[in-house]
């Protein structure tokens, strides 16, 4: 590990700038291998209280052998008189000096170790033949997902659904006001990302033939009702700040193949295993297989008989994994500018 007395200092910009160079299913994929081999430790996130209902903070923590780093990512909830502060910073530091390496805005690198970690899913998961990816959701997760899986199958059709989308699809010429232009401009995001998406009318026109359905919302009650589907599917779903927040129904577990990033953590955090646990007698025993079992190969995959469900909760060890993967990056950019 290369010495910077300094650790660097990473603002947003400078994290936008850098993400281009980073490999981070790579980076995801290292990791997930070293907690397999228990070179790496993920502990519970924690969840803290402030002062005076002023808010909260989460953090997530994380140690890899392989890379000698440990860190933490602070993800705050600051309650103010209007828009509540939210934002997020990861620590990074050196397991031989005991020094810290970087302090770095973690808000992108949270978004693209999640939609890498779905990606890491859908590689192991998704049927041999999958050629119809939806996903739901245009914002920033939604459109990192869609330039994370696009590349793994060679996808037939790439359905994208959001509220609003679909009408903008059809008037983006004469958006008008400062919403239809957002709007708009998503719209074109989408299309630059991939030729072949298409902007689906309805949630049910997104997700009827799906073989793969990428939920990349922060709904906290079910965005996937009984009948949507038309044939088995694998199903990815992410975490919100709202409490059991649940995109699938939890009544849904009980007849799913149901996979996680960490089966040590996260039944115990996602709101529709705890529901379906309390509800309808699932139990985290009935995981099949979580990223690390999967990318070192020793995971079980789905009978494609029914549905599949790849649950996300985000792990402080892909947090640090990400971190170190920019620490790597600016430090080589740097040794390359003496």
């Amino acid at each position: 590990m290369s010495q910077n007395p300094t650790p660097f200092i990473v603002q947003h910009e400078a994290v936008r700038d850098a993400l281009p160079a980073l490999d981070v299913r790579g980076a995801l994929a290292a990791m997930f291998r070293a907690l397999h081999r228990e070179q790496a430790v993920q502990p519970p996130q924690s969840l803290t209280l402030l002062p005076g209902n002023a808010g909260d903070f989460i953090t997530y923590l994380g140690a890899i052998a392989d890379a000698k780093v440990f860190g933490a990512k602070l993800s705050p909830y600051l309650v103010t008189d209007t828009k509540p502060i939210i934002t997020a910073w990861t620590a990074l530091m050196s397991m031989e000096t005991g020094q810290p390496l970087m302090w770095c805005d973690a808000g992108l690198l949270t978004v693209e170790r999640t939609a890498g970690a779905t990606a890491l899913a859908v590689e192991h998961l998704a049927a041999p033949g999958a050629r119809r990816l939806a996903v739901v959701g245009a914002g920033a997760v939604g459109q990192a997902h869609l330039r994370h899986l696009a590349p793994l199958r060679p996808w037939e059709s790439i359905q994208v659904f959001s509220p609003g989308l679909a009408d903008a699809a059809q008037h983006a010429a004469n958006a008008g006001n400062a919403a239809q232009r957002a709007t708009a401009v998503t719209l074109s995001a989408l299309r630059a990302l991939d030729s072949r998406v298409s902007i689906s009318a309805t949630l049910e026109d997104c997700v009827r033939d799906a073989d793969v359905v990428a939920l990349c919302t922060s709904s906290g009650t079910p965005v996937l009702a009984d009948g949507m589907l038309s044939k088995p599917a694998l199903i990815t779903s992410i975490s919100t700040n709202v409490a059991n927040a649940h995109e699938v129904p939890p009544a849904w577990l009980p007849d799913m193949d149901v996979y996680c990033d960490y089966r040590r953590t996260t039944p115990a955090s996602a709101g529709e295993m705890k529901l379906a646990a309390d509800l309808h007698g699932w139990s985290a025993q009935n995981v099949v297989a979580d990223l690390p079992e999967l990318v070192s190969g020793n995971g079980k995959l789905p009978s494609y008989q029914r549905h599949a469900l790849f649950r996300s909760i985000g792990l402080g060890l892909e947090d640090v994994a990400i971190a170190y993967e920019l620490f790597r990056y600016l430090s080589e950019r740097d040794s390359m500018a003496k």
